[in-house]
């Protein structure tokens, strides 16, 4: 399955609406738009909304900060929420070819059980893999009326994958028998975004580093589903003062947060191109002059560090 990026092709951000964005998540969203609107594809917004625990309801407010900084998008938004029915397909077809099985291990019973020689750690080892119909039934029993996860049924020989990522080059990855289904009913972050992606014929994948480790896990799924696999741009993370993840912690970190204390849209969007080689110290720029002139090659291949004390350069 191929066609021409610029025909049919796209990019897309998909924010979980868990509170509002800081400065790594706009810098990560920026990047997605310029990746996409400069390679002639559409660009697309999903929200990520499966986890109502972490549902804080921020997703208007997300979208408002994005248009404000210039982003634009495509279509109409996707909620993964109202995707049920995709997602169970998709599940069911895996299951038709006896690649999926229930399993009611606990974490504590995963890391206290064996691991097969090689594997990583925190690799699932295999436990409910091979049970017989009966030990499955004897199982759920002890659990009830919790219902088992889905996980699926992974080559035995496939313990690790390769891609080629478009900024961090060759990237290796672990493979297991991972989950499809939370015993909760919560579809798995790896499964809806494969078949999201699918359905919004996204072809271009544009998002955090820190995300790079478990695409091998969802390349499987594209393969096993027999659905497009995109191309991927891992970017280099914003972090805090103390070299961690930036995280609401760290002091005026949103969009919001930096308005109050001075600071448009367009000098935030300033400050981040100006962390991405795309401005220069004495110029204020637009998205629309951003595009212009971006190079996926001149992008920077390290985090950025946020301190704050860049704050004062906004105002120069």
């Amino acid at each position: 399955m191929s066609f021409s990026p610029a025909a049919d092709g796209a990019g897309r951000y998909a924010p979980s609406p868990s509170g509002d964005l800081h400065l790594g998540n706009l810098r990560t969203a920026l990047l997605a738009w310029l990746f996409a609107r400069s390679s002639g594809r559409r660009f697309m917004m999903r929200i990520e909304d499966l986890d109502r625990a972490r549902d804080a309801g921020n997703a208007e407010s997300q979208l408002a900060d994005l248009a404000s900084i210039g982003l634009d998008w495509d279509g109409d938004l996707v909620w993964q929420t109202e995707r049920g029915s995709a997602y169970e397909a998709a599940i069911e077809q895996l299951r038709e070819r006896d690649l999926v099985y229930e399993c009611t291990c606990t974490r504590r019973d995963i890391l206290a059980a064996p691991t097969a020689p090689h594997a990583p750690p925190g690799a699932y080892p295999g436990t409910c893999r091979d049970r017989s119909d009966a030990e499955r039934a004897a199982a759920r029993a002890t659990i009830h009326p919790r219902l088992p996860a889905l996980r699926l049924r992974a080559p035995r020989e496939l313990t690790r994958m390769e891609f080629q990522d478009r900024l961090l080059g060759t990237v290796c990855g672990d493979i297991d028998d991972f989950v499809l289904r939370r015993g909760d009913g919560t579809v798995a972050y790896n499964l809806a975004v494969v078949v999201d992606d699918a359905a919004m014929r996204v072809d271009q994948v544009v998002r955090g580093d820190d995300l790079a480790s478990s695409t091998p896990r969802q390349i499987l799924l594209h393969q096993l589903l027999g659905l497009l696999k995109p191309e991927y741009a891992h970017v280099p993370l914003v972090l805090g003062p103390t070299g961690a993840r930036l995280a609401k912690r760290d002091g005026a970190v949103t969009l919001r947060q930096l308005q109050d204390q001075g600071a448009n849209p367009e000098q935030v969007l300033t400050l981040l191109a100006r962390s991405l080689n795309l401005a220069g110290p004495e110029e204020t720029v637009s998205a629309t002059q951003l595009l212009a002139r971006f190079d996926a090659d001149l992008l920077p291949k390290t985090p950025w560090t946020w301190n704050g004390i860049a704050t004062a350069s906004m105002h120069e």
